[in-house]
């Protein structure tokens, strides 16, 4: 066979190749794009990972699976949407990590979603898939209610992608501070992580958290004061993986004062927000990490209602690197919803940091805690599972410019219909806002942002469920759902023909 022969044959390949990818990324009957051009289409896969719910003998934990209707992205070669539930399939499943339990109640059309509640302790880890029409914005809450015992609180986090990299700032070893770091695997083969703590002088010696073996499609809870003979009031946990890849997120208990879940941090970056601070926190405190070489100097706004305002006696930060460096901000919000700006001081290129807040809400024995890490943007658009009738707030910030979003209540669980409702935020500032209720809503419902024009918009959840006098809650952020990937066009070019 000849050099020509063999070039035809593996051009044919290459285009069936090409072909093939974008098939399997999703269709559309809008025109293909021009050669050289990328169209945004939906995702085909998800995977998300839910760690254990509580190592409490007394929980009750709900489980939100939900896949909002449509892309409808601005941004997209593919149109403004992937059609109706009919005209698409899919499946989305959530798995125990471990071959006995059975799986949870499946997701099988957008636009409600479905619950599953377990009262039982020792509720294992999951690990959930979607394809088809369920994966573009699939998104699942796990919510944990305890009422008594050292972990009582309400812990509720979004369950998250698998990656190799992970940031924690605002974890503790300190005594009367019980925190975990739990990871799961969803790869049949083993994952070797390392678990690094970073305190106020530095990084801390934690021979323990070097080369962590994780079985594949399991999870495995690391005590992060078994790590370390240091006792740290605030620590920056640092996740990497080896080999692998995995799902992270660290569960913080005070005794007495509460326990919530600690998400990921944004990565690293040289501006930053944390969402949605409550009108009635008692205390906010910010824990900052200079990932880089070199110190931070920040600045720090608080974006009200009215406006972006600097907080008195709070209006720079030093953050030298390799350090976690955090501030009591005590009652910063004043009654006012508001959200909290980290900006670099310095006419440099910024230095990257990683940040979050731990917001506290009543006094004495009746309260209880949440965090705020800094939160990607809500890009095109968001969703949060696992609203209820009462008790549900937004919080949503402009940076840049005014911008516009619409607000999306999906039909409930058990029934009810969508409701939508659009508005403005102003540039610099907060709006705080109770989502639409859907009417006749029955059970739980969605609420999913969409981003119309304007500046970047950041946003969090806020979900209160007061029991026995004591204000539970818990705040998720909202990042871009990912729902679109953007797929080179092919075209064919003869010239690869040539000899």
């Amino acid at each position: 066979m000849n050099r020509s022969t063999i070039s035809l044959a593996g051009a044919v390949v290459a285009l069936a190749v090409l072909t093939g990818i974008a098939s399997a990324a999703g269709g559309s009957s809008d025109p293909a794009p021009s050669a050289g051009t990328a169209a945004r289409l939906p995702v085909q896969h998800t995977t998300l990972l839910c760690p254990e719910p509580s190592p409490s003998e007394l929980p009750s934990t709900t489980y939100t699976s939900f896949t909002p209707q449509g892309t409808d992205t601005a941004d997209s070669g593919a149109g403004s949407g992937t059609g109706s539930d009919a005209a698409a399939s899919g499946a989305a499943t959530l798995v125990p990590a471990t071959d006995k339990p059975r799986a949870l109640k499946p997701l099988k059309a957008p636009g409600k979603p479905v619950t599953y509640t377990n009262n039982k302790p020792g509720a294992p880890a999951l690990i959930g898939a979607a394809d088809g029409s369920l994966a573009p914005g699939w998104t699942v809450q796990q919510t944990t209610v305890v009422d008594d015992g050292p972990s009582r609180g309400l812990l509720a986090t979004s369950c998250t992608e698998p990656d190799t990299e992970f940031w924690f700032p605002g974890a503790s070893t300190a005594d009367g501070r019980q925190d975990y770091v739990h990871l799961v695997n969803p790869d049949d083969t083993p994952a070797v992580v390392d678990v690094e703590l970073y305190g106020a002088d530095g990084a801390l010696k934690t021979p323990a958290g070097d080369g962590i073996t994780v079985p594949g499609k399991s999870s495995k809870p690391v005590l992060l004061s078994t790590l370390t003979a240091s006792k740290a009031a605030d620590v920056t946990v640092h996740v990497v993986a080896r080999s692998g890849r995995v799902g992270a997120a660290v569960q913080a208990t005070a005794t007495g004062k509460g326990s919530d879940w600690l998400p990921a941090a944004a990565p690293p970056a040289g501006s930053l927000v944390m969402p949605g601070i409550p009108a009635d926190a008692t205390d906010v405190r910010l824990t900052t990490f200079a990932t880089g070489s070199d110190d931070a100097d920040l600045t720090l706004k608080l974006a009200t209602s009215g406006g972006s305002i600097v907080p008195a006696g709070h209006e720079t930060l030093h953050v030298k690197s390799g350090m976690t460096m955090s501030v009591d901000l005590g009652d910063i919000t004043k009654g006012e919803a508001g959200s909290l700006l980290l900006g670099s001081s310095t006419t440099h290129a910024p230095v990257p940091v990683v940040a979050a807040l731990l917001v506290t809400r009543g006094k004495g024995a009746s309260q209880d805690l949440a965090f705020i890490p800094a939160t990607s943007p809500v890009g095109a658009r968001a969703t949060v599972a696992d609203n209820r009738a009462k008790g549900s707030t937004l919080g949503l910030t402009a940076v840049g410019s005014s911008a516009q979003v619409r607000i999306t209540s999906s039909a409930g669980s058990g029934g009810g219909t969508a409701a939508t409702r659009t508005v403005t935020v102003k540039a610099g500032a907060t709006l705080s806002i109770a989502p639409p209720v859907p009417s006749g809503l029955k059970g739980s419902y969605a609420v999913t942002v969409q981003h119309l024009s304007g500046g970047t918009v950041y946003a969090s959840r806020m979900l209160a469920l007061p029991d026995s006098g004591v204000p539970m809650f818990t705040i998720q952020s909202l990042s871009d759902d990912r729902s679109t990937v953007a797929v080179p066009s092919a075209s064919s070019d003869l010239r690869i023909l040539e000899p």
